[in-house]
């Protein structure tokens, strides 16, 4: 029997029993539709996390309080404070720093004409900011120094606020009351969007001493935002702001800092570890429906052959070599896989092109190819021991088969 033939035998097959059939590629369909999606979904993850930290600027670096991983505790904690990032603005002390910016956050309800909206971030600190953080604007213009030492209620609205805030009305110059204070908007910023439970859009900057007055008060800082001269002098920026701060608070021992100081490049590199785990397991867990597949094509090639267990007897008695019978039953489990696999790349493709847990997948081509020829080998695999089962059969108890 030629090739032809196998596989016109095989549809023929597969056709005396369309629903059976069709649930069988239904199994192997959402298989390979779960390893695309998942596996986009955890790219695209990645990604969105990865345009986020590159949007801070790539010469950022960010000092937090609290020792490092692997760092032994402090007996003598200090909290960060504006003295701290005024030392670390000396070009004396730091010269490979460009700007230093103090930060306070908290969260408050801003009103405007009847409108509610709780903004995730109220940010207090210095013009330098934004420059440090890659934030542009986009209407009205930044906050000045002198600002900050007036004290003014001013602020500069991310893009999400002025929307949910506003409406469709220009807010430059127009006046919100943020946690019962008024604040005056002189500034929308471009949207820099991104995924995740914080919208880096749905912020307010204003000078840092007037949320210390109004929110936060006057003591220890959130922490400190520093920009670099330059992308290759972060390194050495980092070891002049450890050296300064060691210094201020009195530290000795560099294995028991009370800061941290964390670079775009190492939020970069723990990400991208982050997500090699998390994309594992989500292909783990798409694997399994894969699995749970193939065990349904062998459920099935094994119910065919018992049901076909008399036309397996027939063809044997009047000549049909071993080979040709396993040839047909291997054609019948392949091109279930063959054709489940198909229809589950193009649901894949077409559900990878819908926003899933806020979350744009992003395809990755290797996914979509090997989903595929895992669905095809699931096929033969699992198909061999139904296939082998009915060319091992002996015709005269085939013939008696009832």
């Amino acid at each position: 029997m030629n090739p032809f033939e196998t596989l016109r035998f095989a549809f023929g097959g597969l056709a005396a029993n369309k629903v059976r059939s069709a649930l069988t590629m239904l199994g192997v369909l959402i298989g390979v539709a779960a390893v695309i999606v998942l596996l986009a979904v955890g790219n695209g993850s990645s990604q969105s996390v990865k345009d986020s930290i590159e949007k801070l600027g790539t010469n950022a670096l960010t000092v937090s309080s609290g020792g490092g991983f692997g760092a032994r505790s402090s007996t003598a904690t200090k909290p960060l404070t504006v003295d701290d990032a005024r030392a670390l603005a000396d070009p004396a002390a730091a010269p490979h720093i460009e700007s230093v910016a103090p930060e306070t956050t908290t969260s408050q309800t801003a009103l405007y004409d009847g409108t509610s909206h709780t903004v995730s971030q109220v940010v207090g600190t210095y013009p330098a900011y934004f420059k440090a953080s890659n934030s542009k604007v986009t209407k009205g213009d930044y906050f000045s120094s002198d600002d900050v030492l007036g004290s003014r209620k001013v602020a500069v609205i991310g893009s999400t606020t002025a929307t949910d805030v506003f409406g469709t009305a220009d807010p430059v110059g127009k006046k919100m009351t943020l946690g019962g204070t008024p604040f005056t908007v002189v500034g929308v910023l471009a949207t820099k969007g991104g995924t995740g439970f914080q919208d880096p859009d749905d912020l307010v900057v204003a000078p840092l001493p007037t949320v210390q007055n109004a929110f936060t008060g006057f003591g220890s800082l959130g922490q400190i935002l520093v920009e670099a001269t330059s992308a290759d002098a972060t390194t050495a920026a980092q070891s002049e702001i450890t050296t300064v701060l060691m210094g201020r608070h009195g530290l000795k021992d560099p294995t028991a800092l009370d800061f941290r100081v964390s670079s775009q490049a190492s939020l970069l590199t723990t990400q991208a570890d982050t997500n090699k785990t998390f994309t594992v397991l989500l292909g783990a867990v798409a694997a399994i429906s894969l699995l749970v597949g193939g065990i349904g094509i062998t459920n099935i090639m094994l119910v065919t052959v018992t049901e076909r267990t008399r036309e397996i007897g027939i063809r044997k008695a009047i000549g049909a070599p071993r080979g040709v019978i396993l040839g047909q039953f291997l054609a019948e489990s392949t091109l279930l896989s063959l054709i489940g696999g198909g229809l589950g790349v193009a649901a894949g493709l077409i559900g990878s092109h819908f926003t899933i847990v806020g979350i744009k997948p992003v395809i990755i081509p290797a996914s979509v190819v090997g989903a595929f020829a895992i669905a095809v080998a699931i096929g033969l695999f699992f198909g061999g021991y139904p296939a082998h089962r009915a060319a091992s059969l002996r015709p005269i108890e085939a013939l008696r088969h009832e």
